[in-house]
């Protein structure tokens, strides 16, 4: 298989990347800076892309049999005017851009079969204790669930073009090194930090090699289609996984994080940790795809241990 990834040299499409070449395939990478992707990623064929200068070049798109669109800044940033603006357009207008080149190409045989694009756990917005399934729909007047529904929306489009779209809804992806749970460690390993507020909010979380087993699986099997949970199997609130992670480092959590202080300190972008998501693998078991990690003792284990 010939895949073209964009977002390859962040966390989970650097995993990606590693996993495609292991297993024999040939991997085209989109990147800002295609020289950088090229030394961080090894044996991978890189173009240039600015997603806000237009569609990325044919030559990266054309004869490809899929894409696997994980662009997207940040969102664990001061969320200004200007920032939210960025957030959203690097996911939604990076996404229109990518269909507009699949569009381009004259000779449908030559387009991809399947496109593989990312989404967010926040498209459901604030669920309390319900569990979220794939079939509920996006929040309203949120920021998060609006920018997600926009960018999934984008996606589906390449249907229209004869693509198989599956839509990856990803909550707290889970690694060794980068991502959340070492900044989330440090604290509690100095015996600081805590549960947020009350802890009752459901953290909707899934180890790095599991968020990639779910893109592969959706790249290779044709059932793979529409939206696809990408949370484990164990639903936990935040104060149980954050006394797991005390539990795996041997040290006690015994106090909360006042709610009110993280909204004073971070504004609007508090619910990115006070909001509660109890997003249910729904499809992923209809269609087979077993976790290697679903339970959160062993998931922690294995990556702090």
């Amino acid at each position: 298989m010939h895949v073209t990834v964009t977002g390859a040299t962040g966390l989970v499409g650097s995993r990606l990347v590693q996993r495609l070449l292991a297993r024999g395939d040939q991997v085209t990478v989109l990147s800002r800076d295609a020289e950088r992707a090229r030394q961080a990623l090894g044996a991978v064929e890189a173009h240039a892309w600015d997603p806000t200068a237009g569609p990325p070049p044919a030559v990266a798109i054309e004869g490809r049999d899929a894409i696997v669109n994980l662009a997207g800044e940040t969102v664990n940033q001061r969320w200004s005017d200007e920032a939210k603006a960025r957030i959203r357009d690097s996911r939604v207008e990076t996404t229109r851009q990518l269909v507009a080149a699949i569009a381009a190409i004259d000779d449908p045989s030559a387009r991809p079969g399947t496109l593989v694009n990312g989404s967010a756990s926040g498209y459901y917005g604030d669920t309390g204790e319900a569990e979220v399934r794939e079939d509920q729909p996006p929040a309203s007047d949120d920021f998060l669930a609006e920018m997600a529904a926009a960018w999934e929306a984008q996606a589906h489009t390449a249907a229209g073009l004869g693509l198989r779209v599956a839509i990856v809804r990803t909550g707290l992806v889970l690694a060794a090194h980068g991502g959340a749970l070492p900044v989330i460690a440090k604290p509690l390993r100095s015996g600081l930090g805590g549960w947020i507020g009350n802890g009752r909010q459901y953290v909707p979380w899934i180890h790095l090699d599991d968020e990639v087993g779910l893109q592969l699986a959706a790249l290779d099997h044709p059932t793979f289609e529409g939206p696809v949970n990408a949370a484990a199997p164990e639903a936990v609130t935040n104060k149980a996984f954050t006394k797991a992670i005390g539990r795996v480092i041997h040290r006690p959590v015994l106090v909360p994080a006042p709610a009110f202080a993280l909204r004073a300190a971070l504004g609007e972008r508090a619910q990115l940790v006070t909001d509660s998501s109890r997003m249910v693998p729904g499809r992923a078991a209809e269609l087979g795809y077993v976790f290697a990690h679903p339970r959160l003792d062993e998931a922690l284990e294995d990556l702090l241990g």
